[in-house]
Protein backbone atom coordinates (compact mmCIF):
# COMPACT_ATOMS: atom_id res chain seq x y z
CA UNK A 1 0.00 0.00 0.00
CA UNK A 2 2.89 2.19 0.82
CA UNK A 3 4.05 2.37 -3.02
CA UNK A 4 1.12 3.68 -4.74
CA UNK A 5 0.43 6.24 -1.95
CA UNK A 6 4.10 7.60 -2.52
CA UNK A 7 3.59 7.47 -5.93
CA UNK A 8 0.43 9.99 -5.75
CA UNK A 9 1.91 12.14 -2.81
CA UNK A 10 5.11 12.68 -5.46
CA UNK A 11 2.53 14.57 -7.55
CA UNK A 12 2.31 18.42 -7.58
CA UNK A 13 -1.26 18.29 -7.01
CA UNK A 14 -0.86 16.12 -3.80
CA UNK A 15 1.44 18.11 -2.52
CA UNK A 16 -0.99 21.34 -2.52
CA UNK A 17 -2.04 22.24 0.85
CA UNK A 18 -5.26 21.21 1.24
CA UNK A 19 -4.72 17.55 0.78
CA UNK A 20 -3.71 16.90 4.33
CA UNK A 21 -3.81 18.66 7.40
CA UNK A 22 -1.89 18.27 10.08
CA UNK A 23 1.16 19.99 12.09
CA UNK A 24 3.29 22.07 10.54
CA UNK A 25 0.63 21.88 7.68
CA UNK A 26 1.21 24.90 5.00
CA UNK A 27 -1.06 27.37 3.78
CA UNK A 28 -3.50 27.68 6.89
CA UNK A 29 -4.25 30.59 8.89
CA UNK A 30 -3.98 29.79 13.21
CA UNK A 31 -7.37 28.85 14.24
CA UNK A 32 -6.98 29.03 17.46
CA UNK A 33 -6.16 33.07 16.94
CA UNK A 34 -8.75 33.84 14.56
CA UNK A 35 -11.79 36.17 15.37
CA UNK A 36 -14.32 33.26 14.45
CA UNK A 37 -17.46 34.91 16.48
CA UNK A 38 -17.00 38.30 14.57
CA UNK A 39 -16.43 36.05 11.39
CA UNK A 40 -19.56 33.85 11.81
CA UNK A 41 -22.00 37.10 12.73
CA UNK A 42 -20.88 38.68 9.74
CA UNK A 43 -20.91 35.44 7.59
CA UNK A 44 -24.87 35.26 9.31
CA UNK A 45 -25.47 39.03 8.73
CA UNK A 46 -24.59 38.08 4.36
CA UNK A 47 -26.44 35.12 4.49
CA UNK A 48 -29.93 37.31 5.59
CA UNK A 49 -29.15 39.78 3.50
CA UNK A 50 -28.71 37.47 0.83
CA UNK A 51 -32.20 35.57 1.35
CA UNK A 52 -33.64 38.66 1.81
CA UNK A 53 -31.97 40.66 -1.86
CA UNK A 54 -34.01 40.54 -5.35
CA UNK A 55 -32.84 37.18 -7.44
CA UNK A 56 -30.04 37.97 -10.29
CA UNK A 57 -26.94 36.28 -11.46
CA UNK A 58 -24.08 37.14 -10.22
CA UNK A 59 -21.32 39.42 -11.10
CA UNK A 60 -19.11 37.39 -13.43
CA UNK A 61 -15.49 39.97 -12.40
CA UNK A 62 -17.37 39.65 -8.79
CA UNK A 63 -19.58 41.36 -6.49
CA UNK A 64 -18.87 45.47 -6.60
CA UNK A 65 -18.76 45.96 -2.57
CA UNK A 66 -15.96 43.36 -2.50
CA UNK A 67 -14.31 44.80 -4.98
CA UNK A 68 -14.00 48.20 -3.80
CA UNK A 69 -12.94 46.78 -0.48
CA UNK A 70 -10.54 45.25 -2.05
CA UNK A 71 -9.04 48.12 -3.75
CA UNK A 72 -8.81 49.93 -0.36
CA UNK A 73 -7.38 46.85 1.48
CA UNK A 74 -4.40 47.08 -0.89
CA UNK A 75 -3.92 50.75 -0.92
CA UNK A 76 -2.96 50.84 2.99
CA UNK A 77 -1.86 47.03 3.41
CA UNK A 78 -0.08 47.09 0.18
CA UNK A 79 0.86 50.56 -1.20
CA UNK A 80 -1.48 49.69 -3.88
CA UNK A 81 -3.49 52.50 -5.81
CA UNK A 82 -6.43 50.41 -7.60
CA UNK A 83 -9.99 50.82 -8.68
CA UNK A 84 -12.66 48.57 -8.26
CA UNK A 85 -12.92 48.23 -11.96
CA UNK A 86 -9.19 46.97 -12.18
CA UNK A 87 -9.99 44.19 -9.55
CA UNK A 88 -11.31 40.40 -10.27
CA UNK A 89 -12.78 37.87 -8.14
CA UNK A 90 -11.66 34.52 -8.48
CA UNK A 91 -11.85 31.36 -6.91
CA UNK A 92 -8.56 31.26 -5.91
CA UNK A 93 -4.74 31.18 -7.59
CA UNK A 94 -4.84 28.61 -10.02
CA UNK A 95 -8.41 30.40 -11.47
CA UNK A 96 -6.45 34.05 -11.25
CA UNK A 97 -4.00 32.30 -13.49
CA UNK A 98 -6.31 31.09 -15.50
CA UNK A 99 -7.85 34.31 -16.19
CA UNK A 100 -4.95 35.98 -17.06
CA UNK A 101 -4.17 33.77 -19.98
CA UNK A 102 -7.74 33.67 -21.63
CA UNK A 103 -7.69 37.62 -21.02
CA UNK A 104 -3.99 38.18 -22.83
CA UNK A 105 -3.28 35.49 -25.30
CA UNK A 106 -0.77 34.11 -23.80
CA UNK A 107 -1.69 30.22 -24.84
CA UNK A 108 1.20 28.90 -26.44
CA UNK A 109 3.76 31.30 -25.29
CA UNK A 110 6.65 30.63 -22.58
CA UNK A 111 6.85 31.22 -18.71
CA UNK A 112 9.35 32.20 -16.46
CA UNK A 113 8.92 30.18 -13.33
CA UNK A 114 11.14 30.13 -10.33
CA UNK A 115 13.04 27.35 -9.29
CA UNK A 116 12.33 26.06 -6.82
CA UNK A 117 8.59 27.16 -6.89
CA UNK A 118 5.28 26.09 -6.28
CA UNK A 119 4.53 23.25 -7.90
CA UNK A 120 1.16 24.01 -8.90
CA UNK A 121 1.73 26.93 -10.85
CA UNK A 122 3.87 25.02 -13.73
CA UNK A 123 0.93 22.44 -13.81
CA UNK A 124 -1.66 25.18 -13.94
CA UNK A 125 0.10 26.89 -17.46
CA UNK A 126 0.72 23.39 -18.87
CA UNK A 127 -2.52 22.68 -18.51
CA UNK A 128 -3.31 26.22 -20.10
CA UNK A 129 -0.85 25.54 -23.31
CA UNK A 130 1.68 27.92 -21.24
CA UNK A 131 5.20 26.16 -21.15
CA UNK A 132 7.04 26.49 -17.76
CA UNK A 133 10.46 27.30 -18.31
CA UNK A 134 12.60 27.09 -14.78
CA UNK A 135 14.77 30.20 -13.75
CA UNK A 136 17.14 29.80 -10.23
CA UNK A 137 16.21 32.11 -7.11
CA UNK A 138 18.87 33.06 -5.21
CA UNK A 139 19.06 35.08 -2.03
CA UNK A 140 17.66 37.98 -4.20
CA UNK A 141 14.92 36.23 -5.59
CA UNK A 142 14.48 35.55 -9.50
CA UNK A 143 17.66 35.53 -11.31
CA UNK A 144 16.50 37.55 -14.23
CA UNK A 145 19.94 37.42 -16.37
CA UNK A 146 18.74 33.72 -16.08
CA UNK A 147 15.76 34.32 -17.13
CA UNK A 148 16.42 36.47 -20.21
CA UNK A 149 19.04 33.57 -20.87
CA UNK A 150 16.97 30.26 -21.26
CA UNK A 151 14.10 31.94 -22.52
CA UNK A 152 14.31 35.52 -24.03
CA UNK A 153 11.05 34.96 -25.64
CA UNK A 154 9.00 34.71 -22.90
CA UNK A 155 5.47 36.27 -22.63
CA UNK A 156 4.71 35.80 -18.82
CA UNK A 157 7.17 35.95 -15.60
CA UNK A 158 5.58 34.48 -12.62
CA UNK A 159 7.05 35.25 -9.41
CA UNK A 160 6.39 35.65 -5.67
CA UNK A 161 9.06 39.08 -5.03
CA UNK A 162 7.60 39.07 -1.79
CA UNK A 163 9.17 36.26 0.46
CA UNK A 164 9.67 33.67 -2.05
CA UNK A 165 8.02 31.05 -2.08
CA UNK A 166 9.28 28.33 -0.70
CA UNK A 167 13.28 29.41 -0.19
CA UNK A 168 11.60 33.02 1.45
CA UNK A 169 13.95 35.37 -0.35
CA UNK A 170 12.73 38.80 -0.98
CA UNK A 171 13.24 39.95 -4.98
CA UNK A 172 15.73 42.56 -4.79
CA UNK A 173 15.31 46.63 -5.93
CA UNK A 174 17.83 46.11 -8.63
CA UNK A 175 15.84 42.71 -9.55
CA UNK A 176 12.35 44.45 -9.29
CA UNK A 177 13.66 46.89 -11.82
CA UNK A 178 15.61 44.33 -13.95
CA UNK A 179 12.15 42.26 -14.07
CA UNK A 180 10.02 45.30 -14.66
CA UNK A 181 12.18 46.77 -17.47
CA UNK A 182 12.36 43.39 -19.42
CA UNK A 183 8.49 43.00 -19.04
CA UNK A 184 8.15 47.09 -20.77
CA UNK A 185 10.40 46.10 -23.46
CA UNK A 186 9.70 42.59 -24.67
CA UNK A 187 5.83 43.79 -23.82
CA UNK A 188 5.65 40.74 -21.55
CA UNK A 189 3.74 40.30 -18.44
CA UNK A 190 4.80 39.49 -14.94
CA UNK A 191 2.19 37.79 -12.59
CA UNK A 192 3.01 38.48 -8.92
CA UNK A 193 1.66 35.63 -6.85
CA UNK A 194 1.64 37.88 -3.07
CA UNK A 195 0.86 34.86 -1.65
CA UNK A 196 1.32 36.36 1.90
CA UNK A 197 0.61 39.99 1.60
CA UNK A 198 0.75 41.91 4.51
CA UNK A 199 1.56 38.49 6.68
CA UNK A 200 5.75 38.94 5.27
CA UNK A 201 7.08 38.19 8.30
CA UNK A 202 10.10 40.17 10.35
CA UNK A 203 13.11 40.84 10.02
CA UNK A 204 12.18 43.76 8.13
CA UNK A 205 8.52 45.55 6.93
CA UNK A 206 6.74 43.65 4.06
CA UNK A 207 7.77 45.40 0.70
CA UNK A 208 5.29 46.95 -1.12
CA UNK A 209 3.76 44.94 -4.06
CA UNK A 210 5.86 44.80 -7.01
CA UNK A 211 2.41 46.39 -8.58
CA UNK A 212 2.87 49.18 -6.88
CA UNK A 213 6.07 49.77 -8.50
CA UNK A 214 4.79 49.14 -12.19
CA UNK A 215 5.11 52.57 -13.77
CA UNK A 216 4.74 50.36 -17.46
CA UNK A 217 1.26 48.37 -16.35
CA UNK A 218 2.74 45.23 -16.82
CA UNK A 219 1.89 43.52 -13.62
CA UNK A 220 -0.63 41.42 -12.64
CA UNK A 221 -1.22 41.16 -8.98
CA UNK A 222 -2.46 37.92 -7.88
CA UNK A 223 -3.87 37.47 -3.85
CA UNK A 224 -6.10 35.47 -1.71
CA UNK A 225 -7.56 35.13 1.83
CA UNK A 226 -6.41 31.51 2.05
CA UNK A 227 -3.72 32.13 4.88
CA UNK A 228 -5.82 35.24 5.86
CA UNK A 229 -9.38 34.19 6.81
CA UNK A 230 -9.77 30.06 5.66
CA UNK A 231 -8.44 28.11 2.76
CA UNK A 232 -11.89 26.64 2.11
CA UNK A 233 -13.53 29.78 0.83
CA UNK A 234 -11.78 29.20 -2.44
CA UNK A 235 -11.84 33.28 -2.72
CA UNK A 236 -9.39 35.17 -4.36
CA UNK A 237 -8.19 38.28 -6.85
CA UNK A 238 -6.56 39.20 -9.77
CA UNK A 239 -5.60 43.21 -10.12
CA UNK A 240 -5.02 44.09 -13.54
CA UNK A 241 -3.53 47.22 -15.16
CA UNK A 242 -5.81 49.41 -16.10
CA UNK A 243 -5.58 49.74 -19.62
CA UNK A 244 -5.93 46.10 -19.24
CA UNK A 245 -9.85 46.57 -18.03
CA UNK A 246 -11.82 45.50 -21.14
CA UNK A 247 -10.10 42.54 -22.05
CA UNK A 248 -10.34 41.11 -18.37
CA UNK A 249 -14.00 41.71 -18.33
CA UNK A 250 -14.66 40.31 -21.43
CA UNK A 251 -12.83 37.56 -20.52
CA UNK A 252 -14.34 37.35 -17.04
CA UNK A 253 -17.82 37.14 -18.71
CA UNK A 254 -16.47 33.69 -20.47
CA UNK A 255 -14.26 32.06 -17.92
CA UNK A 256 -15.02 33.83 -14.84
CA UNK A 257 -15.20 32.05 -11.07
CA UNK A 258 -16.10 34.46 -8.61
CA UNK A 259 -17.63 32.52 -5.73
CA UNK A 260 -21.06 33.12 -4.21
CA UNK A 261 -22.35 36.64 -3.71
CA UNK A 262 -23.23 35.68 -0.41
CA UNK A 263 -19.42 34.94 0.67
CA UNK A 264 -17.69 37.85 -1.40
CA UNK A 265 -20.33 40.09 0.81
CA UNK A 266 -18.76 38.49 3.79
CA UNK A 267 -15.31 38.98 3.37
CA UNK A 268 -16.25 42.44 2.21
CA UNK A 269 -17.94 43.54 5.10
CA UNK A 270 -14.56 41.94 7.18
CA UNK A 271 -12.04 44.12 5.60
CA UNK A 272 -14.87 47.27 5.47
CA UNK A 273 -14.74 46.70 8.99
CA UNK A 274 -10.95 46.77 9.53
CA UNK A 275 -11.51 42.91 11.35
CA UNK A 276 -9.12 41.63 8.59
CA UNK A 277 -6.35 44.14 8.97
CA UNK A 278 -6.20 44.51 12.66
CA UNK A 279 -6.14 40.04 12.74
CA UNK A 280 -3.46 40.66 10.50
CA UNK A 281 -1.17 42.82 12.21
CA UNK A 282 -1.65 41.02 15.17
CA UNK A 283 -1.03 37.29 13.61
CA UNK A 284 2.22 39.05 12.59
CA UNK A 285 3.11 38.62 15.61
CA UNK A 286 1.81 35.33 16.96
CA UNK A 287 3.50 33.83 13.51
CA UNK A 288 7.33 35.14 14.24
CA UNK A 289 6.78 34.01 17.33
CA UNK A 290 5.94 31.14 16.52
CA UNK A 291 8.02 30.65 13.92
CA UNK A 292 11.75 31.32 15.78
CA UNK A 293 10.19 28.36 18.41
CA UNK A 294 10.52 26.34 16.02
CA UNK A 295 13.49 27.06 14.49
CA UNK A 296 15.14 27.20 18.11
CA UNK A 297 13.74 23.72 18.45
CA UNK A 298 14.74 22.32 15.65
CA UNK A 299 18.67 24.31 16.27
CA UNK A 300 18.32 22.92 19.57
CA UNK A 301 18.53 19.26 18.57
CA UNK A 302 21.00 19.84 15.66
CA UNK A 303 19.22 20.40 13.20
CA UNK A 304 19.95 22.28 10.03
CA UNK A 305 17.11 24.51 9.20
CA UNK A 306 16.35 28.33 8.15
CA UNK A 307 13.50 30.75 8.29
CA UNK A 308 11.54 31.08 4.81
CA UNK A 309 8.52 33.58 5.09
CA UNK A 310 5.72 31.74 6.86
CA UNK A 311 7.98 28.22 6.97
CA UNK A 312 10.54 27.35 8.29
CA UNK A 313 13.09 25.16 5.97
CA UNK A 314 14.33 21.44 7.50
CA UNK A 315 17.40 20.23 5.26
CA UNK A 316 17.69 16.36 5.40
CA UNK A 317 20.75 14.16 4.84
CA UNK A 318 21.23 14.32 0.55
CA UNK A 319 19.76 11.62 -1.05
CA UNK A 320 16.91 10.69 1.97
CA UNK A 321 13.25 10.41 0.11
CA UNK A 322 12.06 13.42 1.54
CA UNK A 323 8.90 12.13 -0.35
CA UNK A 324 8.54 9.12 1.62
CA UNK A 325 9.05 11.07 4.55
CA UNK A 326 6.49 12.97 4.28
CA UNK A 327 4.32 10.44 3.52
CA UNK A 328 5.70 8.73 6.93
CA UNK A 329 5.47 11.40 9.46
CA UNK A 330 1.22 12.37 7.96
CA UNK A 331 0.43 8.92 9.51
CA UNK A 332 1.86 10.43 12.80
CA UNK A 333 -0.24 13.72 12.61
CA UNK A 334 2.24 16.17 11.13
CA UNK A 335 2.39 17.06 7.57
CA UNK A 336 5.30 18.98 6.04
CA UNK A 337 5.39 19.55 2.88
CA UNK A 338 8.62 17.52 0.84
CA UNK A 339 10.90 20.38 -0.58
CA UNK A 340 12.18 18.32 -4.00
CA UNK A 341 9.02 18.29 -5.85
CA UNK A 342 8.91 22.38 -5.99
CA UNK A 343 12.19 21.47 -8.28
CA UNK A 344 11.85 21.42 -12.00
CA UNK A 345 14.34 18.74 -11.45
CA UNK A 346 14.95 17.37 -8.17
CA UNK A 347 18.33 16.39 -7.24
CA UNK A 348 19.53 14.77 -4.21
CA UNK A 349 20.72 17.74 -2.00
CA UNK A 350 17.41 18.85 -2.58
CA UNK A 351 15.83 16.84 0.17
CA UNK A 352 14.09 18.62 2.91
CA UNK A 353 10.80 19.40 4.33
CA UNK A 354 9.18 22.86 4.48
CA UNK A 355 7.00 22.90 7.59
CA UNK A 356 4.55 25.51 7.94
CA UNK A 357 4.13 27.27 11.17
CA UNK A 358 0.79 29.34 11.81
CA UNK A 359 -0.47 26.25 12.96
CA UNK A 360 1.74 25.34 15.82
CA UNK A 361 1.26 26.87 19.22
CA UNK A 362 4.67 28.25 20.95
CA UNK A 363 4.06 25.48 23.66
CA UNK A 364 4.33 22.81 21.85
CA UNK A 365 6.47 23.22 18.77
CA UNK A 366 9.29 21.53 21.18
CA UNK A 367 7.37 18.44 20.96
CA UNK A 368 6.30 18.76 17.84
CA UNK A 369 9.95 18.70 16.36
CA UNK A 370 11.10 16.36 18.40
CA UNK A 371 8.39 13.79 16.80
CA UNK A 372 9.64 15.25 13.80
CA UNK A 373 13.37 14.69 14.19
CA UNK A 374 12.82 11.42 15.84
CA UNK A 375 11.06 10.01 12.79
CA UNK A 376 13.69 11.45 10.24
CA UNK A 377 16.58 9.71 12.35
CA UNK A 378 14.31 6.16 12.37
CA UNK A 379 13.85 6.82 8.49
CA UNK A 380 17.74 7.53 7.87
CA UNK A 381 18.50 4.09 10.04
CA UNK A 382 16.08 2.61 7.52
Amino acid sequence: AAGPAAAVLRDPVANYPRSVSGMFQMGVPAQDAFPAKVWARTVTRAARASAEAPLRYPDPRGEALLRTAIAAYLAVARGMACSAAQVFITSGHTAAIALAVQALGLRGGQAWCEDPGYPLTRRTLAALGVAGVPVPVDALGLDVAAGLAAAPQAVLAVVTPGQQAPLGATLSVERRQALLGWAAQAGAWVLEDDYLGELQLPPGRAMPALAAQDAGGRVLHVGTFSKTINPSLRLGFLVVPAAQVARFDEAAALFGSAPAPLLQQAVAEFLQGGHLLRHLRRMKQLYASRRDAIVASLQAQSATCRTAGLSVLLRLPPGMDDVALALRVRQHGLAPVPLSPWYADPQPHHAGLVLGVANVPEGEAAAHCRQLLGLVEGQQRG
